[in-house]
C-alpha cells in the first residue's frame, strides 16, 4: 500500500515536470513553418500558369490538403487552421479586387494595425509584451511600478513594431509595384523568421523582469 501511493503521487509531479511546448511547437514545429509558405507559394506559381482563379483554388487546395495531412498525422491541428483561415480570406480578397496582388492585401494592413496598437501601448506606459507576459502571474502589476521593468518591456514591444513596420513599408511598396514575385518572397521572408528575432528580445525582457521582481521581494 504505500509504494501504492508513492506512485500515484508521482504522476500529478511528472506531469507538473512534464515540458511546457515551444513556441515552435505551438507554431506546429519545424513542418508547421514550411506548411505556413507553401500555400503562397503555391498561389504565386499557379497564378503565373493558370491565372487568377487557378492560383486562388490552388492555394486554397494545398490549404486544405495540409490540414489533412496534419489531422491524419495526428499533429498540431491550430495553426493548420489559422492558415486556412487566412488563406480563405486573402484568396476572397484577390476576387474581389480581380488582382493577384490582393492575396496579400490582408496581411500587409494587418502589420499596419497590429504595430500601430502596440506603440500606443507603449506611449500609454502599458507594453502589451509586459501585460501580455504578466497576464496570468502571481505579481499582478508589479511590473509596472518597478520603472526597469517597464523600460525593458518597452524594447521588447517595440521591437515587434519594428517588425510589423518592416512588414508594412516592404511589402506595401510591393503591393505598389504590382510585384507579386517578390510579395511573396517577402511575405515568407519577414513572416516567422523575423518575428522569431524579436521573440528573443520578449524572452529577455520576461526573464530580466522576473529576475528583477523576485529580487524585489
Amino acid at each position: 500500500m504505500p509504494e501504492h501511493g508513492r506512485n500515484s503521487g508521482e504522476t500529478p509531479h511528472a506531469a507538473e515536470l512534464a515540458p511546457k511546448p515551444t513556441l515552435l511547437d505551438q507554431m506546429g514545429g519545424p513542418s508547421g513553418l514550411v506548411y505556413t509558405g507553401l500555400p503562397v507559394v503555391v498561389f504565386v506559381v499557379a497564378n503565373s500558369v493558370f491565372g487568377l482563379q487557378g492560383g486562388i483554388w490552388s492555394a486554397i487546395g494545398i490549404a486544405v490538403a495540409i490540414t489533412v495531412l496534419r489531422l491524419v498525422r495526428k499533429e498540431p491541428i491550430r495553426p493548420a487552421v489559422s492558415g486556412l483561415i487566412g488563406v480563405g480570406v486573402a484568396a476572397f480578397i484577390a476576387y474581389q479586387t480581380g488582382s493577384a496582388k490582393g492575396f496579400f492585401l490582408v496581411g500587409i494592413w494587418a502589420s499596419l494595425l497590429i504595430g500601430s496598437v502596440l506603440l500606443v501601448s507603449v506611449l500609454v506606459r502599458w507594453p502589451l509584451v509586459g501585460v501580455a507576459v504578466n497576464l496570468f502571474g502571481d505579481k499582478g502589476n508589479a511590473w509596472r511600478r518597478d520603472r526597469p521593468s517597464r523600460h525593458d518591456y518597452d524594447i521588447a514591444t517595440l521591437a515587434l513594431v519594428s517588425v510589423f513596420a518592416a512588414r508594412f513599408v516592404v511589402q506595401q511598396w510591393l503591393y505598389n509595384e504590382d510585384n507579386t514575385g517578390w510579395l511573396a518572397f517577402a511575405k515568407i521572408a519577414m513572416g516567422y523568421p523575423l518575428l522569431g528575432l524579436a521573440l528573443l528580445v520578449v524572452v529577455w525582457a520576461a526573464r530580466r523582469s522576473t529576475k528583477r521582481l523576485k529580487a524585489l521581494d
